[in-house]
């Protein structure tokens, strides 16, 4: 029997990397799925092959009635909301704070920073109200990045936006502590995802030996490894943990 069977996760950023590879690893475990994406083509192209209960609505996170609709949805569609991975994020090309134009800035804020506002902002209301009247205690797990617990030149708004996330995930989860909500962030590296390969395009040994020169481990993360840690950190029976981040980043923050 699944860690998460018969529990409803919500996953945005469901269509690619982390979100795609956690919406496969949530379904094997037994859970009934709400899946976004700004891309609502590739969102069903993922999805179509799943074997388990899945709804989906594809949308900008940036917009607020996004989140509000897919909350309504898991509840419309199952009754209950248990799990949300707030997964949806961008990144900017590697670049000087001075040199970063104010539209990509603006846009990186409204993604990753204001989107996860959005998120938290309706998610847990409904996970408190359903604890109250049920005792259904609910997690919800923000991906942030080593990059919200440590500098990052030539990445300095998404840092930003990325600390943003990790002081909304700390902030939120002591105001809910005694509610039955968790909420806890994790913090990967550069991983193996079309967001990075984007970045160092095909087939570029020395680009990604460059990439993680400063990662002890010498290597980028593949996407099952920081699955892991979300799971980790969504399961019910991690109940006493709430309010931390988890640096998935080989070693970056040990030294």
């Amino acid at each position: 029997m699944g860690r998460f069977r018969d529990l409803t996760v919500l996953i945005t950023g469901a269509a690619g990397g982390f979100g795609l590879k956690l919406a496969r690893r949530f379904a094997a475990e037994g859970a009934n799925l709400v899946l976004s994406d700004l891309d609502a083509g590739r969102l069903d192209e993922a999805t179509a092959a799943f074997d388990t209960p899945v709804a989906t609505l594809a949308g900008n996170v940036a917009n607020e009635s996004l989140s509000q609709d897919l909350v309504a949805l898991a509840f419309e569609r199952f009754g209950r909301l248990d799990v949300a991975v707030n997964n949806a994020g961008i990144v900017h090309d590697f670049m000087k704070l001075p040199q970063t134009p104010s539209d990509v800035a603006r846009r990186v804020f409204e993604v990753d920073l204001l989107g996860m506002f959005f998120a938290l902002k309706h998610q847990i209301p409904a996970l408190e109200r359903q604890f109250r009247d049920k005792a259904l205690p609910g997690a919800i797990v923000n991906m942030a990045s080593v990059a919200g617990i440590a500098g990052a030149p030539k990445l300095g708004v998404y840092a930003a936006a990325k600390h943003g996330v990790v002081g909304l995930t700390r902030s939120a989860a002591a105001e809910c502590a005694t509610k039955g909500v968790r909420i806890n962030a994790v913090c990967p590296s550069f991983a193996r995802t079309a967001m990075v390969t984007g970045i160092l395009g095909s087939d570029n040994p020395a680009g990604e030996a460059e990439l993680t020169r400063g990662v002890p481990m010498r290597r980028l993360a593949e996407t099952d490894e920081i699955a892991e840690v979300v799971l980790f950190a969504a399961d019910p029976k991690n109940s006493f943990m709430t309010g931390q981040t988890l640096a998935a980043d080989g070693g970056i923050t040990a030294i």
